[in-house]
């Protein structure tokens, strides 16, 4: 079967738990940037739904709470047994607790909502708990059981999970099986580059090149074609990531134009050949400089419709792609 060329998108959506072991939220600063992230999702929402752009909002599972009160009681039995208690939420929470009951840095039902009611978006999972799945001393079980709380809650919520995103980008193989068992049919991966391959620390080179890499060719990028990837009855299908979109930086203006420069050029070369694009960031990072990330939005969508009218790019999320593999392949075997 010949398949489109596919521009994907997926936001890891975490406000504070994304970076607990990272900000303690002491300063206005920090608080001022998650305010700000809060206020940026609906208008993106916005811009995604005037522009038909598919969005996967891998979301992390705590979120969906009303409060803290409503945290206590969702608490699972099993807690993971990081050996380094600084990557644990519910260590960090015991140390530092919440901010208000109804907590705008830990809880946001009203934007889970949001996200739901909005046309072409997908509502996935980033965990329940930002649950690290590379780091020493959690289990395989402990990861089903957050996993089964993230499900829960989707369920009561009217709709099924089918897409995960690991937290941190540390993907564990091992653990493909228990969201099988979820329901799970896809699951980001990371790009088949060396100083992308998951790890719980990485190192100053890795570091070095992937922060390099977002402005300067370091090594062609493979290109990926939807065909090539494997669809496996067994197991959730790996979608693998193509760029992660860094934001707008002040005094930075040569960077920023490369970067988007890059992005552009990229999706350009994926649209032509009929291959699979697929651009992932953090709601978070738009923000420190919300405008000027949400202009570099709007020339990433533009220039999607213009390869859409030229080259029918299709605009797909997570889900979508994960359904048209699975539904050929059956055809095929029916065939």
């Amino acid at each position: 079967m010949t398949y489109p060329g596919v521009f994907c998108i997926s936001l890891d959506f975490e406000l504070h738990w994304g970076c607990f072991e990272r900000m303690n939220l002491q300063t206005e600063a920090e608080l001022r940037y998650f305010q700000n992230t809060r206020e940026l999702i609906p208008k993106k929402l916005n811009m995604f739904a005037d522009g038909g752009i598919h969005v996967t909002w891998a979301t992390v599972g705590m979120l969906f709470l009303q409060n803290k009160e409503e945290w206590e009681r969702r608490k699972p039995a099993i807690l993971p047994t990081f050996d380094n208690p600084q990557v644990s939420a519910y260590e960090w929470i015991a140390k530092y607790g919440f901010n208000g009951s109804e907590d705008p840095y830990h809880f946001a039902p009203s934007l889970v909502d949001l996200i739901m009611a909005t046309p072409h978006q997908e509502l996935a999972t980033h965990t329940y708990a930002h649950y690290f799945c590379l780091e020493a001393g959690q289990t395989r079980e402990q990861f089903r059981v957050d996993m089964e709380i993230a499900c829960q809650l989707a369920k009561e919520r009217g709709t099924t999970l089918k897409s995960l995103v690991f937290p941190r980008n540390q993907f564990n193989q091992d653990y493909l099986s228990v969201c099988r068992d979820l329901g799970i049919s896809s699951v980001r991966s990371s790009p088949d580059i060396w100083y992308w391959s998951p790890a719980t620390h990485s190192s100053f080179m890795k570091k070095f090149f992937r922060a390099g890499d977002a402005y300067i060719k370091f090594q062609p990028i493979k290109p990926v074609y939807l065909k090539d990837i494997k669809v496996d009855q067994g197991l959730p299908l790996l979608l693998p990531s193509t760029r992660l979109y860094r934001p707008w930086m002040p005094g930075e203006l040569l960077k920023n134009k490369l970067k988007l420069r890059r992005i552009l050029n990229e999706m350009t070369d994926a649209a032509r050949n009929q291959a699979y694009y697929h651009l992932w960031w953090h709601p978070h990072n738009f923000g420190n400089n919300p405008k000027e990330c949400l202009q570099e939005l709007e020339q990433i969508i533009a220039h999607f419709h213009k390869l859409h009218k030229t080259y029918g790019f299709q605009s797909m999320h997570m889900q979508d792609i994960s359904e048209l593999l699975l539904s050929s392949a059956k055809t095929t075997v029916r065939a």
